[in-house]
């Protein structure tokens, strides 16, 4: 299975998307669906019909629900039985009225994520939402029965996966048809030493954790990034870095006492310009860039200015089909995002090849069964 979740609205030529089996729409957000007011406002940068038009017949268009930083809608959704069942009706209307499926992003149930205000907020005060989000889940599936997909991006890093555990695994498999592991921003503002963004060995643990706790491996699929990510490396640890470019010391990112970004790391896709004040050091990353044979992740440490470079090369995709995909037996692989690799697609390019080559029996299954409809059938 090959999903690509879309925010950039660029899609490429019908023959460079015909193996695409899922398109996610990023994101409606998780409040309009606590609206107690029978609306039929499904606000989206586009609509669900239009983009069924630049797909292959069958492939699935879901509208994502939520997305990065969007947490309070889900936790007043999931707070009562009452407002859950609320929450699952209104997402039954959308259902109806778009002829979508749904993808829930409530990316880090139980604590803080990746939001500014999570040394605000401790976790101990979203410790219940551990186990209501199953509960929403089961809601959901429920009131949209189960010809519908329900898929749901979950936490790349261990620290995140507060609300994954042996215990709620088993509930959550059973309302979902399979989870997209975000095995990306594994390194982000909140880490003090580089690593690999998306590296092989990284996302090998991302998978471990899951399969540990008792997620069927077909129910996984691996995340795939189509951006770029850098990050200030500290000023004193110049000849640290220079030695070791992997695992030296980073500049401060993030406010020790509010947790707020200080502009110390960013990210771009290969759609967005590169920032001027960037543009000279990447150019120096793609020329002089390398990949890490041992934690298995492409990147460059810039010595003139002090950034640490962390991105996937088409090559560096393909690397993980075997040692991740093939190896784990995971149901396919995602990425964020479509849009984002325009204008070439070469790192989508690279992951229907490796498709092709790694999974055949997934291709067969979608040649034979156009219509089908979850993972488990077109694998």
């Amino acid at each position: 299975m090959l999903e690509i979740i879309r925010q950039h609205d660029v899609v490429p030529e019908l023959s460079l998307v015909s193996d695409v089996t899922h398109v996610a729409l990023a994101f409606m957000r998780s409040s309009v669906f606590n609206n107690k007011d029978d609306t039929s406002d499904w606000p989206l940068f586009t609509t669900v019909n239009a983009v069924r038009t630049k797909f292959s017949v069958g492939t699935s268009i879901l509208v994502a629900i939520g997305g990065w930083g969007d947490t309070q809608g889900f936790s007043e959704a999931a707070l009562t039985d009452e407002s859950r069942k609320l929450f699952a009706h209104n997402i039954k209307r959308m259902v109806e009225d778009t002829g979508a499926d749904v993808d829930i992003d409530w990316e880090y149930p139980g604590h803080r994520g990746n939001g500014e205000d999570y040394k605000q907020i401790p976790n101990v005060e979203k410790a219940w939402e551990v186990e209501a989000y199953p509960k929403l889940l089961e809601e959901i599936r429920k009131a949209l029965g189960p010809e519908k997909l329900i898929t749901a991006a979950v936490p790349g890093l261990r620290r995140d996966m507060i609300a994954f555990t042996k215990e709620t695994i088993p509930a959550i498999s059973g309302s979902i048809d399979f989870l997209n592991v975000m095995t990306y921003d594994l390194m982000n503002r909140r880490d003090t030493v580089t690593k690999h963004h998306t590296g092989v060995q990284l996302s090998i643990d991302s998978i471990d954790a899951y399969l540990e706790n008792g997620m069927p491996p077909e129910k996984l699929n691996l995340g795939l990034a189509y951006y770029v990510k850098w990050f200030k490396t500290a000023d004193s640890h110049v000849a640290e870095c220079a030695e070791h470019p992997i695992g030296c010391q980073t500049a401060l990112m993030e406010d020790p006492y509010t947790g707020a970004d200080l502009g110390q790391a960013g990210a771009f896709s290969w759609h967005d310009q590169v920032p001027s004040e960037l543009a000279t050091s990447f150019e120096r990353a793609k020329e002089s860039g390398k990949y890490d044979p041992v934690e298995g992740g492409y990147y460059f440490w810039d010595s003139e200015e002090n950034i640490f470079w962390s991105w996937d090369t088409p090559e560096a995709i393909q690397k993980k089909f075997p040692a991740i995909v093939e190896e784990k037996q995971l149901g396919g692989v995602f990425a964020w995002g479509l849009g984002e690799d325009a204008p070439d697609f070469t790192h989508l390019k690279a992951t229907v090849a490796s498709l092709k080559q790694y999974l055949p029996d997934w291709r067969e299954s979608r040649r034979d069964n156009p219509e089908a409809r979850n993972g488990k059938d077109e694998l």
